[in-house]
């Protein structure tokens, strides 16, 4: 349920979301659409995008574009390791904030649909947190969702939820 006024607290997993809606619908997500579905009607606390840093052209333009519907971007840069295995990844982080802020919401919503976040979502709802799981319905953990007190299939609306590319 819904409720006038809750504290929201949004943090967005680009990296999966991204890789989703290209694979998926060849388009971009549209993360403003996203922030303006979960904050109807509720006060947003904080917003933040994890994104790896690949020193890729236009990447910044990109970053930009997220700072500029509110949304505070966490950088970290790509590693390569010896044989050229590239890793970039959010998760420790994402959780880290989630639980650094939890006290401050009434609402997380998590943009992403990675299980490894489940037993973060399960913590979350024993400690009387709300969480919204908004992704992909293909590609999101069926784990995550049934934990979610609430599941925003981005498939459901693409008009609204992606961007051509």
């Amino acid at each position: 349920m819904r409720y006038k006024g809750h504290r929201v607290g949004i943090f967005v997993d680009v990296q999966n979301l991204y890789y989703c809606a290209k694979n998926l619908f060849h388009a971009f997500p549209n993360y403003k659409a996203m922030v303006d579905e979960v904050t109807r009607d509720r006060q947003l606390v904080c917003a933040f995008a994890y994104v790896v840093s690949a020193n890729i052209p236009k990447q910044e333009d990109f970053f930009e574009a997220l700072r500029s519907t509110g949304i505070e971007v966490k950088q970290k840069d790509l590693q390569i390791f010896p044989g050229g295995i590239k890793k970039g990844n959010w998760d420790v982080g994402i959780a880290v904030d989630i639980l650094r802020y939890m006290d401050r919401l009434d609402v997380v919503v998590l943009a992403s649909g990675d299980g490894d976040f489940t037993e973060l979502l399960e913590y979350l709802k024993n400690q009387g947190v709300k969480t919204e799981v908004i992704s992909f319905g293909k590609t999101t953990s069926k784990r995550l969702v049934e934990e979610a007190d609430e599941f925003i299939d981005l498939e459901k609306n693409p008009e609204k939820f992606l961007m051509k590319r």
